[in-house]
């Protein structure tokens, strides 16, 4: 068969388009087109596979292959060479289909006798949607342009699809967005939420797929280009020659922005009949599809820019900027590919719950959603692209589970959980007052974790007894520059003010692994969890950590001030940066200003090192703070981030728990103050197991201190502590089914 022309494939288009335009329902419409396609490029066959579910195909549509397997064919994803393309993403086009590896017999379909085969993927930005088939009797391998306009095509169906142009009788042909879903994903902040779907960056609808006009479809899209490079320019011009990392970034937008190729790409997809911006989504999707087939992280991130570029380009030709006039529900739940820690502040507590598909369990989002007390569930594959704004929605933050579109059952069953969340608030709200003392007389106190002025009017309604721990880094993150010295000392001035007479302990500037400020270098580190982090930073440049202290020193106006530094892993650090102290204390003094009436500074214990650290050391801190968080990962090899490995290793493992007891151990002879913060000291069955080995100081999220005050008020320390020690020596490799056994008695 010839070639086929420029004018041919616009030929086909515009019978497309006049199709799509007819009334007709979602099965008469498929069948017409099949046979449109089959008689344009001149095969004998012309067939439709759309995914039924994840896992299978089904054949919804042909023409030339037997009717009455219509509905009846399906194939696994990956089984046959329909089932190849669409695992694979990938175009297969063979003159001969039977030799082709994982070719597979379909006898219902009569198909034996076409031993020509192109297949190409249906799918949209990622979402894979099924696969366009032709073939042949005659054993030939398709023309270039034979394949180029079933790419086109299978981009019109995916679009059509999108829009609800194929819904039908069956699963294959069930309308998109409108079924019921379920995604697991990975647990950042626990809680439960239900509300409706608010999507940060909602997603380009192009309706306006085909055209007959390339020429003005090109002057279109040149316009919508210089516009979209001269906002990169912008952009550009607004970054501080210091920020390496997003000089990069807009220098890739750049890059692309100006790429002939990319150009060359589109405006080729324009002449051949497709809009301007269905030809800037064909090349988007198919960017996509080479991101899934890439394992180079820089060459995925270019892609990544390549695609952030095309949605900008989008807007641009569409008009449907990130304010599209939708209106934000009142219960939204964000969801988003990613999101930064300012952009999350401007929503506020507005939201009821965040969904993102990427994340991590110690990013900036995760950790201002733990201060904003906001389930948050990360790792939700694809959800961007499946969820449209207004759905109805479940975030399970305990068990990363998010359910979309949920049918009664789901939803009856959530409603249920959430009213005994809540009749759970009303029972600890009773006890908000009562000193937290255990059955057996043991005083336990309980602090809170905080990071904004957000988060202390929870001192009073949580039922804290102080702020075991102040992240000073989120007023870092947050901001697009380095905060001055007089404006951290206006805020940790306020901090102390909303706090009265509770103590609050001020974590200096915990940044690096995987907390980058936006307005400093970024080193970029093998193993950054393991690198250039926290107090390292502030001992190799002390600038910002003296301006810190100066800030705290000055905030306290002679009130009582608790310092700790992070993440220390020998006592010189800690002296070096004590001595820091000293010199800041004696400059105020110098400068005629008041200094604390008392200032304790201490340590975070991340690092097993530290725990063997001599006795002189315990004595010279005035405190010490477990941070469970990184000690349990650096203790078990485990990376807290990993989702593979972090929940395969127990907090009340036996070797981890008389570890704890060590440090504890140390810290009564040397008479040093000990508390334990992080995510297992909001954990009522973790808590108590850590209360009965000494640790009487546990630093939480607010909304954990009622469950664990609860368990508290009704346990025996002494019990759980003998049903600790005997499933040591019995050689248990966890105490926790001893602990949950101690509890019920």
């Amino acid at each position: 068969m010839p070639d086929r022309t420029d004018s041919d494939s616009r030929k086909l288009l515009g019978r497309l388009r006049d199709t799509m335009a007819e009334e007709a329902a979602g099965q008469e419409r498929l069948d017409k087109i099949t046979h449109l396609i089959a008689d344009s490029l001149g095969c004998e066959v012309c067939s439709v596979y759309l995914f039924r579910d994840s896992e299978t195909l089904e054949l919804c549509a042909t023409e030339g292959l037997n009717a009455a397997s219509v509905h009846q064919t399906r194939l696994r994803l990956g089984e046959g060479l329909v089932g190849r393309v669409a695992r694979l993403n990938k175009i297969i086009n063979t003159a001969d289909a039977p030799s082709e590896p994982g070719f597979r017999y379909m006898a219902e379909t009569g198909e034996e006798i076409y031993p020509s085969f192109l297949g190409v993927p249906i799918q949209r930005l990622g979402e894979k949607l099924g696969v366009l088939v032709i073939q042949s009797k005659v054993a030939r391998e398709f023309s270039s342009d034979e394949t180029y306009a079933l790419e086109v095509v299978a981009m019109v169906l995916a679009e059509m699809a999108e829009l609800g142009a194929f819904v039908g009788e069956g699963a294959a042909l069930k309308a998109l967005h409108q079924q019921p879903t379920m995604f697991r994903g990975g647990t950042a902040q626990e809680g439960a939420a239900r509300g409706h779907v608010w999507l940060h960056e909602p997603r380009v609808v192009v309706t306006n797929l085909v055209s007959e006009d390339p020429e003005s479809e090109k002057i279109r899209l040149n316009t919508a280009v210089e516009q979209l490079r001269s906002s990169v320019d912008d952009m550009l011009e607004n970054v501080k020659s210091g920020d390496k990392e997003q000089l990069e970034v807009l220098e890739a937008y750049r890059m692309f922005a100006n790429s002939r190729g990319w150009m060359r790409r589109i405006e080729t997809d324009i002449v051949n009949g497709l809009s301007a911006e269905a030809a800037v989504e064909k090349e988007q999707s198919s960017a996509r599809a080479r991101l899934s087939q890439v394992s180079d992280a820089y060459m995925r991130d270019r892609l990544n820019d390549l695609d952030d570029l095309s949605n900008r380009l989008l807007r641009i030709l569409t008009g449907q900027g990130r304010e599209t006039g939708a209106e934000m529900p009142a219960d939204p739940i964000l969801i988003a590919r990613n999101i930064g820690p300012a952009e999350l502040l401007d929503y506020g507590r507005s939201l009821r719950g965040i969904v993102l598909e990427e994340g991590s369990v110690g990013s900036h989002a995760t950790i201002v959603a733990r201060a904003l007390a906001i389930p948050l569930v990360i790792h939700a594959a694809n959800i961007t692209t499946e969820a449209l704004n207004g759905d109805a929605i479940l975030v399970d933050g305990e068990q990363g589970i998010v359910h979309l579109r949920p049918d009664e059952t789901v939803a009856n069953a959530f409603n249920d959980k959430i009213a005994m969340e809540a009749k759970a608030q009303e029972r600890y709200g009773a006890i908000r007052g009562v000193e937290t003392v255990t059955k057996d007389g043991q005083r336990i106190e309980l602090v809170m974790n905080a990071g904004l002025m957000a988060d202390l009017p929870s001192l009073e309604n949580s039922g804290a007894e102080g702020v075991g721990l102040f992240r000073t880094e989120l007023q870092f993150l947050v901001r697009n520059q380095m905060p001055g010295r007089s404006e951290l000392s206006a805020l940790y001035g306020r901090v102390m003010d909303a706090a009265g007479d509770k103590r609050v302990v001020f974590r200096t500037l915990d940044i690096g692994s995987d907390k980058v400020l936006p307005y400093m270098p970024h080193v970029k580190e093998p193993n950054p969890a393991l690198g250039w982090r926290a107090i390292r930073v502030g001992l190799d440049k002390p600038g910002v950590l003296r301006m810190q202290l100066q800030a705290l020193i000055r905030a306290a106006r002679g009130r009582n001030l608790s310092i700790m530094f992070p993440f220390i892993a020998q006592p010189s650090e800690f002296d070096f940066a004590k001595a820091e102290v000293d010199k800041a204390l004696a400059r105020e003094i110098r400068l005629g200003h008041v200094v604390p009436e008392d200032l304790e500074v201490g340590a975070m214990l991340e690092t097993p090192s530290l725990a063997y650290a001599s006795e002189q050391f315990f004595e010279k801190v005035d405190f010490l703070s477990i941070g469970g968080n990184d000690l349990k990962q650096f203790f078990f090899a485990a990376d807290r981030e990993n989702e593979l490995v972090r929940k395969r290793y127990d907090t009340l493992n036996s070797g981890f728990m008389t570890f704890l007891e060590l440090i504890k151990e140390k810290c009564v002879r040397t008479n040093t103050k000990l508390s334990f913060c992080g995510e297992d000291a909001g954990r009522p069955i973790e808590a108590a197991a850590l209360a009965a080995i000494g640790i009487t100081t546990l630093s939480m999220r607010p909304a954990s201190i009622g469950p664990v005050k609860n368990m508290l008020l009704n346990a025996d320390l002494s019990k759980i502590k003998s049903a600790i020690d005997s499933a040591r020596s019995n050689g248990d490799e966890t105490t926790r089914h001893a602990v949950i056994e101690a509890l019920k008695h």
